[in-house]
């Protein structure tokens, strides 16, 4: 699944392999200049959904034949039910095990163009901010239906699921997971998102350069959910780089690193050369290294539960 370090760098790759993934765009389309996919017959049934992004997507229903360029996309597909249907993902999808199983394409910024039309899919699943933006829209030029997956809360994973289970055909099992899924999220809200005047977090999500998320990216929603409040919430982008400069004009209540394994404490360590943070007066430095986290899947619903429950153990003292 994504990691927390990647959702942050995520962005920043495809920004920078923007130039290289056109270059292989290019070149692809003028090896198959006059080529097309061929699609199923005329007599095919179809079905048009809408997915996260709001678009219309017409499919070979059911489809057959799913290619998932996104880790979490690759996990909503399985918890949908729509594993089988599943034949190639990108690199990183290693959720929910049986994925590591399916062939490979590439890596979230540069996806194998001649191995993905090889696997003849029906449809390819994306996730917006991770894969390469003139792949997706080579896809469309090809003809290859492209489904944006997206969820943008927790109670959007349940709702993403509930549309990956119409666009494959496996709405029974989808309906009934994201159905739990909801449950919980509404008992985590309750147990610990009604509080008055929240503190202040900083989500550390990577430490050279530092990053953070958003206000409209899912670990903000996380946040919102176990009580606390982004101090970067104001930030439009899904994962802004910030300096530490701006850490300390803002000076949250707590700091949390949700980092690689065996990098949290050495993140938390470099936050204590400044004394005057007030995360840092009283102790509030959270450790974070569940890789659910930042899955934007079911996972990230569970890893949630576990951060909750540690912000609960920090914020029982008085804020300085």
């Amino acid at each position: 699944m994504i990691r927390p370090a990647a959702v942050a760098m995520a962005v920043a790759l495809v920004a920078l392999g923007v130039t290289f993934a056109q270059e292989r765009v290019s070149s692809f389309e003028a090896a198959h200049a006059g080529g097309g996919v061929e699609r199923g017959g005329a007599d095919a049934e179809t079905r048009t959904v809408i997915d996260d992004a709001g678009d219309r997507v017409t499919v070979k229903y059911p489809p057959r034949r799913i290619v998932s360029l996104a880790p979490g996309a690759t996990e909503m597909l399985f918890a949908a039910g729509a594993g089988a249907q599943v034949v190639a993902t990108d690199d990183a999808s290693d959720e929910p095990p049986a994925a590591r199983q399916l062939p490979k394409l590439g890596d979230l910024a540069d996806v194998d163009m001649e191995r993905l039309i090889a696997a003849k899919p029906d449809v390819v699943v994306v996730w917006p901010y991770g894969t390469s933006p003139a792949q997706i829209a080579l896809l469309a030029r090809l003809g290859i239906p492209v489904y944006r997956e997206e969820p943008l809360t927790l109670a959007g994973i349940a709702a993403s699921i509930r549309g990956i289970g119409r666009l494959a055909g496996t709405s029974a099992v989808a309906d009934r997971v994201a159905s739990a899924l909801r449950a919980r999220i509404t008992t985590l809200r309750k147990r610990y998102g009604a509080v008055a005047d929240p503190p202040t977090a900083l989500l550390e999500v990577w430490d050279r350069p530092l990053y953070t998320v958003g206000g409209r990216e899912l670990m903000s929603d996380a946040l919102r959910i176990c009580g606390v409040r982004n101090v970067f919430e104001d930030l439009p982008q899904a994962a802004p780089a910030v300096s530490v400069e701006a850490v300390l004009g803002r000076n949250p209540d707590i700091i949390i690193a949700a980092a690689p394994p065996g990098k949290g404490a050495a993140w938390l360590a470099s936050w204590r050369r400044f004394p005057m943070l007030r995360a840092v007066r009283s102790g509030r430095l959270i450790d974070f290294e569940d890789q659910g986290f930042s899955g934007l899947g079911p996972a990230a619903i569970d890893a949630t539960a576990a951060l909750c429950r540690k912000i609960a153990a920090v914020k029982s003292g008085p804020v300085p």
